[in-house]
């Protein structure tokens, strides 16, 4: 049973497999439905649901399932990067830095090019890495009090890797006003922006994503793999290479004083002071 804005979802689980922490896995025939399970911390990812998250992915794809969904536990979808995650990169080094961008570069990939279609429930707020989670899928569905945005600047963090993705995904003028001004949109604009497929009010959420699920499942498997992998294969290179940038980027910024003083002004709740040179 899972609670999401207040409505009871319960799902039949037909199978049993790994036991996870930070989400809940359950497949029931041709549907699979990844709930990410840290509602007290609005289901902010750490390392381990990095991991666990890519196991799920693992054992869907290996599974009898023809179609996945993506859903948040309690009122949020997910608030990004958890406070003790966040707080841990202040002291790794370097390498560490890099290893740790390169697990989070893997973790999107993995979601742009699964092999099944991915139908993403969003029950609440999808910011930072929780937007890149909840826009990856290949649909994705909102409620209208939903928020997107990718807020890494205002932390001096620096949303390197999502941007490969998004840039591909609703133009580079768009994505340029959501990860320069890390401004939040709610889910009519984000909708309007191409970000998510469909709104549906929160007593619908379920049922509708149920219904596209199986207008999915109701098509030929063999074809929805094949669009799949023609729709990734093509754009795979120019991915991957961009990644790798991304990657490096995202682990340098973590070594400059903005960074420092942005996570520490997030942390302790004040304003940041920024200096006034640019490393």
């Amino acid at each position: 049973m899972v609670l999401i804005r207040g409505i009871e979802l319960s799902f039949q689980s037909s199978v049993i497999g790994t036991m996870y922490e930070t989400l809940l896995l359950d497949i029931s025939g041709h549907l699979a439905t990844i709930t990410l399970n840290r509602p007290e911390k609005r289901n902010a990812i750490s390392a381990k649901m990095i991991a666990e998250l890519q196991t799920a992915l693992d054992e869907i794809e290996s599974s009898h399932a023809r179609v996945g969904i993506v859903t948040g536990a309690g009122k949020a979808f997910c608030a990004g990067m958890d406070l003790e995650t966040l707080a841990s990169i202040a002291n790794q080094t370097a390498a560490e830095n890099q290893d740790d961008s390169r697990r989070i570069a893997r973790m999107f990939r993995r979601i742009w090019s699964f092999s099944k279609p991915l139908v993403a429930a969003v029950n609440g707020a999808a910011l930072a890495g929780g937007c890149g989670i909840a826009t990856l899928c290949d649909f994705t569905l909102a409620v209208p009090e939903a928020k997107f945005g990718y807020t890494e600047v205002k932390i001096g963090f620096l949303p390197a890797i999502v941007s490969v993705f998004l840039t591909r995904q609703i133009g580079e003028k768009r994505a340029r006003d959501l990860l320069l001004t890390g401004r939040i949109v709610d889910a009519r604009e984000a909708k309007e922006l191409g970000l998510i497929t469909e709104i549906v009010e929160g007593d619908r959420l379920q049922a509708r994503t149920r219904e596209l699920a199986d207008i999915l499942i109701a098509s030929s498997p063999s074809s929805l793999t094949r669009a799949k992998r023609l729709l990734t294969t093509a754009a795979a290179a120019g991915v991957d290479a961009d990644l790798e940038r991304a990657v490096l980027e995202s682990a340098r910024i973590r070594c400059t004083a903005d960074f420092k003083e942005g996570l520490a002004s997030f942390l302790e709740k004040r304003k940041p002071v920024w200096r006034d040179d640019v490393e």
